[in-house]
């Protein structure tokens, strides 16, 4: 991810330093006037880079999956690219709001008289800044709105629908306002190439187009309650469905209103259509979501997407899995796809932490599938009989100099406390893997 957003923000400044430098034939005064003029355009340019980057991940590029690690990590980039986004906006809105400051301290001589422009030209220039003043203030709304986790996703969700117009509002004022100087050098042709690829973003999320081509139909057959929080639902699906790999997820909608949650696939795929998912009540949506579906009930699905793939694991490494409460579900894809040959699944120890071995859900269908599976060793840790899964428990007996690689599903607590431990007894021939997906 970081090597990404600083790619494109080196991106950027190498294509402005390209550009005519006014700094250098400024002095005194004249020189601060200047210094504020190419910090305004430069943190335009952020701004609207990193806005159009995030329009373009909101349009679920599955061909970026492989390069970037998975539809999660790439929803991960979106989210920050937004809030960088945001922040140099808001930066290029302080900038602007300068001048009072210059004025006061070095005076008006040699202050940046800005471009005159006559006719439609004009109008248009006034407008654009008028228009990007405005959308601005509501950006930033939106972000304290994103960052402020107890206010409502449905309502959020609704409101985040809004910016596809902000950024063509945005985009409209970047074009206008560049110094027209950019668009014959280098920044032009990248600032271009940018703008169309963040407004033809814009065009698909407005036109409902997104993930289109991915999506299918189908009927929910079988709605059981796992336990007294987890819903499980088994859906057919139609025809085109592409078929999944163990570990992927799918974005599944039951109602317009509401629109599509990520879910994890956690069966594996028969070649019969049939795909099936355990739902913990982690919200208001999931948490009435037993009571809202029916057997017979149209559904929505759309995907495959994610790396969260048994295909992935290194042969060569141990081998070592753990889940945490509904984090259990890629796995259990993962163990249903090696029923067919269990002579040739690897050897991995599979570590499934729960609240309460005792009385939890998954635990008896756990070790039915690792009965089959003399490969795979199945430890479970009960909190409440004590059994905490430490960095301890993982490490003891382990062969520190052969490589290792870890594939984590569960709460984010937890596998920094895992990974933070794991890795100074390891020194670099640990491999730790962990979705990352957040829809906000």
């Amino acid at each position: 991810m970081k090597t990404v957003l600083f790619g494109l923000l080196g991106l950027v400044t190498l294509a402005w330093g390209l550009a005519p430098d006014p700094l250098s034939a400024a002095t005194g005064g004249a020189r601060w006037w200047a210094i504020r003029q190419e910090a305004l355009y430069l943190s335009g340019l952020y701004s609207i880079a990193l806005m159009s980057l995030a329009m373009m991940l909101a349009t679920r590029p599955a061909w970026l999956e492989r390069p970037l690690g998975g539809m999660d990590r790439i929803y991960r980039l979106h989210k920050w690219s937004g809030i960088l986004a945001v922040v140099f906006a808001a930066t290029h809105w302080l900038v602007e709001m300068s001048d009072d400051v210059l004025k006061a301290v070095v005076g008006r001589a040699g202050r940046v008289r800005p471009e005159e422009y006559a006719g439609w030209l004009g109008t248009m220039r006034e407008l654009a800044e008028e228009m990007g003043e405005f959308a601005i203030y509501v950006v930033l709304a939106m972000l304290a709105l994103t960052l402020w986790k107890r206010f409502p996703y449905l309502v959020w969700r609704h409101l985040h629908r809004a910016m596809p117009v902000l950024y063509l509002v945005l985009a409209f004022h970047a074009a206008l306002l560049a110094p027209p100087q950019y668009w014959m050098q280098p920044l032009g042709m990248l600032l271009a190439m940018l703008l169309a690829g963040g407004a033809i973003a814009s065009v698909l999320s407005l036109a409902g187009l997104i993930g289109r081509g991915r999506t299918v139909q189908g009927t929910v057959v079988a709605v059981r309650q796992s336990a007294a929080d987890v819903t499980e639902l088994v859906c057919q699906l139609d025809q085109g469905w592409r078929g999944h790999r163990p570990g992927q997820f799918a974005f599944v909608s039951f109602s317009r209103l509401e629109g599509a949650h990520p879910f994890t696939i956690a069966s594996a795929d028969q070649g019969e259509r049939t795909v099936s998912f355990q739902i913990k009540a982690l919200g208001d949506y999931t948490r009435k979501l037993g009571q809202r579906i029916v057997p017979g009930q149209r559904v929505k699905v759309e995907g495959p997407y994610g790396r969260f793939e048994l295909s992935r694991c290194n042969p060569r490494a141990r081998q070592i899995w753990i889940a945490g409460g509904i984090g259990i579900t890629p796995f259990l894809a993962w163990l249903d796809s090696l029923q067919k040959d269990p002579a040739h699944a690897p050897s991995a120890d599979l570590h499934y932490c729960t609240r309460d071995r005792e009385h939890d859900p998954f635990v008896a269908r756990l070790e039915s599938l690792c009965a089959h599976l003399p490969g795979v060793r199945l430890h479970v840790h009960g909190k409440r009989q004590g059994e905490e899964l430490t960095p301890e428990i993982l490490a003891a007996g382990q062969e520190k100099t052969r490589r290792a690689e870890i594939w984590f599903c569960g709460p984010q607590g937890l596998a920094r406390k895992l990974r933070d431990g794991l890795q100074r007894g390891w020194r670099g021939r640990l491999r730790f893997h962990q979705e990352a997906f957040e829809m906000r």
